[in-house]
């Protein structure tokens, strides 16, 4: 075809057509190699690794910054090492040293984190994230030294704290976070005075109106205390109504040491009549002969009356607490600070309902009664007696379980006064539960019988035993006329009639005589 071209004297334009053949050619040939060129560019900078946190919880964010940038490799001893290392984006350092010379330091343990950081500003966020729980992974980082941490404001005044820096040699690696936050428990004491017998520290209890009744409220460390340089302790307690507190009679300990010094007490009546009593320690770390570490704990123990505003029945007299703690390692303990969840336990009590009619079951008035409560030691205790007068109905509230017995001082005139009735109460309430609930109330009568019966009926929700008592009449003594008259008229005859006989027996026997 050339040669045809040639002979047609196109030899110009051919020569023409080539070349442009030709630089079109080269031209894409170039553009390929460019972009081959480009795309091996790319490929080498985003080379990147991934740090996954272990140990996560979910409601944080984590930030992670770039302290030192250079070249990953890994050293003969198999270990990832850092080399040609310079300031990462956005970093600022006040020290006279190189980026190279503190991580060396950093490396070799003779510069620590907080060392590092009274130095260090950084400004500039490499990555972001949401936390998931048990492991958080922050992915698309380049090779360096990254440190991590909350981002600032997130975990002020929640029931978690801030994770402690991190600073971490990235190359697809792992890092457990170090956060702890501490707890807070109360428990209660559940006396029966009938058998004497106290129970362990529970959930709930019931008392009597006008006993004390025993806390215990417990608070632990951080696994990560050592993080702190000072750490503060606050327990919040607030009591309901029912409840009475008798100021600075808590005692505070911490193993068998008495720190109740240390502790700062503030007792703020509310306007529902509830109480809030707080104790404060702006430092724990600050008490002298005190070593904390995850397994102190700090305990209070005090007394609360059951007032005469004692709810009755399943609501009950609830008591709460919780902690406020130093939440931020990364500021040595100071400014930020954490609060546990509430945790609660209730006091529960109960009434006695006596409702007093006659044999034909109409209410009776005239009655007066007195409720005493067994004791331990076999004696009895008034807990209170009504007088006699136009009620029918007789309550006694505020009462625990326990052996009780009740007397009818008064009895309504012409009725007979009934037995002493002895009975028990006796009542079930969550022992361990996050809100304890009274889940039975039963009066039971002795076994055996030996005193007046009565029957109760039982309300759960008002905390109430009810019963009727029943008198009866008197028996009638003989009027004058009718019935009574005639057989004294009856007997007296007898009584001539026989006089009769003894009289003329005898003159019988006088006459033989």
């Amino acid at each position: 075809m050339i040669s045809k071209i040639l002979e047609k004297g196109e030899e110009k334009n051919f020569m023409k057509h080539l070349h442009k053949l030709l630089s079109f050619i080269v031209a894409l040939t170039m553009v390929f190699a460019l972009g081959s060129m480009q795309a091996t560019s790319v490929s080498a900078e985003e080379t990147t690794y991934k740090l996954t946190l272990t140990g996560t919880a979910t409601g944080h964010t984590y930030e992670a910054y770039q302290v030192f940038k250079g070249d990953l490799s890994t050293n003969n001893e198999g270990k990832k090492v850092l080399s040609n290392v310079t300031w990462g984006t956005g970093v600022t350092y006040s020290g006279e040293e190189s980026a190279a010379e503190v991580a060396k330091a950093l490396g070799d343990h003779t510069m620590t984190i907080d060392q590092l950081l009274e130095k260090l500003t950084l400004t500039t966020v490499t990555k972001t994230v949401s936390s998931s729980a048990y492991s958080t992974v922050i992915e698309g980082l380049t090779a360096g030294y990254y440190l991590v941490k909350d981002q600032d404001g997130t975990q002020s005044n929640t029931s978690d704290a801030y994770t402690k820096f991190i600073v971490q040699v990235v190359g697809d690696t792992e890092a457990d976070i170090k956060s702890g936050v501490p707890t807070v428990e109360k428990k209660v004491k559940d006396t029966n005075d009938s058998t004497g017998k106290t129970s362990d520290w529970q959930d709930s209890a019931d008392a009597d109106i006008g006993d004390d009744v025993s806390y215990q409220v417990t608070g632990t460390m951080p696994d990560n205390i050592a993080d702190y340089t000072s750490y503060k302790y606050v327990f919040t307690d607030t009591m309901s109504k029912g409840l009475t507190y008798t100021a600075n009679n808590a005692r505070i300990a911490i193993g068998d040491k008495d720190v109740t010094s240390s502790f700062k007490e503030v007792v703020t009546p509310k306007d529902d009549g509830s109480t809030v009593v707080t104790w404060t320690c702006d430092n724990l770390k600050g008490i002298e002969g005190v070593t904390l570490d995850a397994d102190t704990k700090v305990v209070v123990k005090y007394n609360a009356k059951l007032n005469d505003n004692a709810v009755l029945g399943s609501e009950g007299n609830p008591n709460t607490v919780n902690l406020t703690y130093s939440n931020n390692p990364n500021k040595g303990g100071e400014g930020d600070t954490g609060k546990t969840p509430d945790d609660k336990n209730i006091v529960f009590t109960y009434k006695v309902v006596v409702n007093k009619f006659d044999q034909d079951q109409n209410p009776l008035a005239g009655a007066a009664f007195k409720l005493e409560k067994k004791l331990a030691d076999g004696s009895y205790k008034t807990v209170k007696e009504f007088t006699a007068g136009v009620e029918t109905t007789f309550e006694f509230k505020g009462l625990d379980d326990g052996e009780y017995k009740l007397t009818e001082s008064t009895t309504p005139d012409g009725y007979n006064t009934i037995d002493p009735i002895t009975f028990t109460i006796s009542a079930e309430h969550d022992t361990e539960s996050d809100n304890p609930s009274l889940t039975s109330l039963e009066g039971s009568l002795p076994g055996d019988k030996t005193t007046g019966e009565i029957t109760f009926t039982s309300n759960i929700t008002h905390g109430s035993l009810t019963t009727n008592v029943i008198n009866k009449k008197g028996s009638e003594l003989p009027e004058t006329g009718g019935m009574g008259t005639t057989l004294l008229y009856g007997v007296g005859g007898v009584l001539v009639a026989l006089a009769a006989v003894y009289v003329v027996y005898t003159k019988k026997n006088e006459k033989k005589q």
